[in-house]
């Protein structure tokens, strides 16, 4: 108890700091990220699904956590990769399944189905060529149909998951990170939970991602952002968080030492899915950073 009330403490004490401040590597263990033979491991499955958005059969990966059990229902997040990327991208780089199974053995996270798709919604969905093609740009915009419209539904009927708002969630990196924050705060009948990370530039302006900050405040469960301070892409995730305050909308603004790279993106999902499904407490919105803590 006193080390989970310890966890929860430097959590909270080291998101809530001033953003001019950088943020203690020490808010995230060493061994996070590393494989642990004796505890418990979740599986993970290659799905495929067939994509009407597209007009053919898509591929993604699916976590399921230790103890899964067909008879229990989880939440769902949906996690998404960057522009240079496809399904396979957090597993070779940032072993979330590792990540999460740490959690879970330390007690640190809900159960969830974790779903790796790929974000590039076309026929030819591989990162091969030039991945800044026009076509394939537009590709991960599409995916937002693709998502709501295919690969959900797919989840939905082939996994026990719960099929409201509350329980689903929707992170990512880069370009998944904007297509995050697109997608999510776009559909906030759909999603409670949102989280971007180190958001690229395909992320709308913020007018644009919530034209009503009121419905936000009621719809949103938890909404992150976040970035490297030594990223260049740093001023997408300043402006979204500066229209957030200004409309006094609940957040979390987390900078962390750091670029564009998994070594962030990793502590990124590390700190936000502890907090994912939880009842999560706010503080003063007006403030610069929102405080939040699992209870």
């Amino acid at each position: 108890m006193i080390r989970l009330l310890l966890t929860a403490f430097f959590l909270l004490f080291f998101i809530t700091i001033v953003p001019a401040q950088q943020v203690n590597e020490r808010t995230v263990p060493p061994n996070f990220d590393q494989l642990q033979n004796n505890i418990a491991h979740g599986h993970i499955d290659t799905i495929v699904y067939h994509s009407k958005t597209v007009g053919v059969d898509r591929k993604a990966l699916v976590y399921t956590p230790p103890g899964y059990a067909k008879s229990k229902q989880y939440p769902v997040l949906y996690l998404l990769h960057g522009i240079g990327g496809d399904e396979l991208e957090w597993l070779k780089n940032g072993q979330p399944q590792i990540i999460l199974d740490n959690l879970y053995a330390a007690g640190k996270a809900e159960p969830m189905i974790v779903v790796l798709p790929n974000g590039r919604a076309m026929k030819e969905d591989r990162a091969v060529g030039n991945i800044f093609d026009k076509a394939k740009v537009e590709a991960f915009a599409n995916f937002e149909k693709d998502l709501l419209h295919d690969l959900i539904p797919f989840v939905e009927a082939h996994y026990p998951v719960y099929t409201d708002q509350k329980h689903r969630a929707v992170a990512g990196l880069s370009m998944g990170g904007g297509q995050s924050l697109n997608f999510g705060l776009g559909n906030l009948d759909r999603f409670a939970w949102v989280g971007g990370f180190s958001s690229a530039p395909n992320t709308k302006t913020p007018a644009e991602l919530l034209p009503d900050p009121a419905k936000a405040k009621e719809k949103l469960k938890l909404l992150w952002i976040s970035c490297g301070t030594q990223d260049n892409l740093m001023n997408i995730s300043s402006r979204t968080h500066a229209y957030l305050e200004e409309h006094q909308v609940p957040h979390i603004f987390y900078e962390e030492p750091g670029g564009h790279d998994f070594k962030v993106w990793k502590n990124d999902l590390y700190l936000f899915a502890q907090l994912l499904f939880k009842p999560v407490t706010t503080s003063n919105p007006a403030k610069t950073l929102k405080k939040a803590t699992p209870k």
